[in-house]
């Protein structure tokens, strides 16, 4: 239950992000960045596909958001198990999160690609950590390994 919900505070949290960065930048509405998102796994067609494509958009968002609370609870605090602070483990965790999605899964999807630009990486990198990393930080230091029985 614990990942269900930091995955959804998670969610809501980079979301809401996205969203004020997205809006501020473009001057378009969110559900052009919804259709983006859903682009990854429908390519071009997900900018033609009405509401139920930005819909889709949203629910893969979540679905990312949750994994990384997965990944985090099951993979990470086995693996990065110095001892450090919450705050230091968001850093590491935003950060890994960063490179993972822009450096792996958004180069094999279907998303158009977007030009590198280093002031907008390092607010998404920013998000990031305080979005995702964060609330899986803060779970898991009141949940600690509670996977270790597998």
């Amino acid at each position: 239950m614990v990942i269900l919900i930091t995955g959804l505070i998670a969610g809501s949290l980079d979301f809401m992000a996205a969203v004020l960065l997205f809006v501020s930048r473009s001057k378009q509405r969110p559900s052009v960045l919804l259709r983006y998102i859903a682009s990854a796994a429908f390519g071009s067609r997900a900018f033609s596909g009405g509401s139920g494509m930005a819909l889709l958009g949203l629910g893969f968002h979540y679905l990312i958001a949750f994994f990384w609370a997965a990944v985090y609870f099951v993979v990470f605090q086995r693996i990065f198990t110095c001892g450090t602070g919450v705050l230091v483990n968001a850093i590491v965790y935003g950060l890994f999160v960063w490179v993972i999605m822009n450096l792996v899964v958004l180069p094999l999807s279907k998303a158009a690609p977007r030009p590198f630009s280093a002031p907008v990486a390092l607010i998404n990198i920013l998000i990031l950590i305080v979005a995702i990393g964060l609330p899986c930080a803060y779970a898991a230091s009141h949940y600690p390994l509670f996977w270790s029985g597998l």
